[in-house]
């Protein structure tokens, strides 16, 4: 008998599967972080009264078949120059910005994921791509938890991409969509949304930590087994973040977001993950009756209709991802009434405002505490461009003297903490474009093809506003730097 116990428990420690006993765990609600015991803050995130309790399964596998795309069946290493990849093998979404925005298309076992804010545009966009891939002979599923087949209908018979290999699923269960993979060949599987769908393998409520990550796991696994482009749609938290465990975003390959306002016809996909191309890329739509419309020139699409002789506005040559075009930045400087002056900017982030108006008080010698100042990028955009910088300087003198830019006046670059404009990255690409639109004066720091680029914001108001009130005796005997 102790000669069996000795051979047993190797057997068991050591067997590709073994059971354990059962028991609870308590995990984050908020960043699936997990404790052994019940706390009422979050040790990680620090949020209060999120720790859930969590059965953890018995049954625990020490190999995980993950199928032939990973190479894992046998154990064994493999050289990489020995791997085979079939680039054929990728399918189009009939939109050629979005298939170099993905690198090669839709890869075969790959799964990306889509945020953005509700009725921004994604299940319009995702079930175009599906009506595109219909049209091409191939078969996609489309599988939401959110809406019904007649909704579904409804939309694909607006957009005119009804097919007949065109599916569509609705269901909560993410066994429903696994069956779909393993019943017949799919082209194409779209999940709206992740969050939304729930697992028997996992405990808690949907779009709970715990279920989006069993969701996720079954649903990329059973892709890279069939070699089916998965597609996945995300939801986000009132801070714009992919809600859910950010595990997530490490699991897929792509991670895609769509931004814009809802109240503007334009949306920006962007780009943030990618495992087949390039990351920090971006493609312009416009919301249209037929759906989302690729911009092919978004240059002067998101400066409207601009009255040149108002004041408080200014043209910026902002580049995101690698394409420039131009946007339109206002301000508007009104005398304040209150204790503490308003400061409020929309589409950038507004610390950068105050740090603005810090070194304009203190470089120019100007005395902005008694007015209220408001900052916007037209056109709905949210952008991070550190070239924005000069843009909102112009755009603020502009209104605090209430005199107009030149009409053909656009800018460019970083300012920092001692009124030095900085260059800032694809300074020539910037240039090159402005020029091509036919700009002038071109007002961007000493850089790359601007040999008479400005250095200083003295420079910047010598330029534009001449001898004006709050210039030093220095900056006004400088002489006029800029094109």
């Amino acid at each position: 008998m102790p000669c069996f116990i000795f051979f047993a428990v190797p057997f068991l420690l050591f067997s590709r599967e073994y059971v354990l006993k059962e028991k609870e765990i308590y995990t984050c609600s908020a960043c699936g972080a997990k404790s052994l015991l019940w706390r009422g803050q979050c040790g990680r995130c620090r949020e209060w009264n999120t720790l859930q309790a969590v059965k953890v399964s018995g049954r625990t596998s020490l190999a995980s078949g993950r199928g032939p795309g990973f190479g894992a069946d046998t154990g064994v290493a493999a050289p990489l120059q020995d791997i085979q990849f079939d680039m054929a093998a990728t399918a189009s979404t009939g939109l050629e910005p979005l298939d170099k925005l993905l690198g090669r298309g839709l890869v075969p076992g790959g799964a990306v994921l889509m945020s953005g804010a509700p009725g921004i545009g994604k299940s319009t966009l995702l079930i175009q791509v599906a009506g595109n891939l219909a049209r091409q002979g191939l078969t996609s599923v489309y599988l939401s938890g959110e809406e019904s087949l007649p909704q579904m209908k409804a939309r694909a018979e607006r957009l005119d991409v009804l097919s007949p290999s065109l599916l569509a699923l609705a269901t909560s269960n993410v066994e429903d969509g696994l069956a779909a993979l393993e019943r017949q060949k799919v082209d194409l599987l779209i999940v709206d949304s992740v969050q939304t769908l729930v697992s028997p393998r996992a405990e808690g409520l949907p779009g709970s930590v715990s279920q989006v990550r069993a969701v996720a796991t079954e649903l990329i696994e059973a892709a890279k087994r069939t070699s089916t482009p998965l597609l996945l749609v995300g939801h986000i938290t009132k801070d714009g973040q992919l809600a859910g465990p950010m595990l997530l975003e490490h699991m897929v390959d792509t991670v895609l977001s769509l931004e814009g306002d809802r109240q503007h016809l334009f949306r920006i996909l962007r780009v943030t993950k990618n495992r087949f191309g390039p990351c920090q890329e971006i493609v312009v739509f416009q919301m249209g009756g037929r759906g989302m419309e690729v911009v092919d020139d978004p240059s002067t699409l998101f400066l409207g209709e601009r009255n040149p002789e108002l004041s408080g506005a200014a043209v910026v040559m902002a580049v995101d991802g690698q394409r420039p075009f131009a946007v339109e930045v206002q301000a508007l400087v009104s005398r304040s009434y209150l204790s503490f002056p308003r400061r409020t900017g929309l589409g950038f982030d507004v610390n950068r405002l105050h740090l603005l108006l810090a070194v304009l008080e203190k470089r120019l010698r100007l005395n902005l505490g008694q007015f209220d100042i408001y900052a916007k990028i037209g056109g709905g955009l949210k952008m991070h461009d550190p070239g924005l910088d000069l843009g909102l300087v112009a755009a603020t003198l502009s209104s605090f003297y209430d005199l107009p830019l030149p009409e053909r006046a656009v800018c460019w670059g970083e300012v920092d903490l001692n009124g030095q404009i900085r260059p800032v990255s694809h300074h020539d690409v910037r240039y090159s474009q402005a020029e091509r639109l036919g700009y002038g004066p071109i007002v961007c720091p000493r850089a790359g093809k601007s040999k008479r680029g400005i250095d200083t914001l003295g420079a910047l108001q010598k330029l534009l506003f001449g001898n004006k009130p709050g210039m030093t005796v220095e900056e006004k005997k400088g002489p006029v730097e800029g094109k």
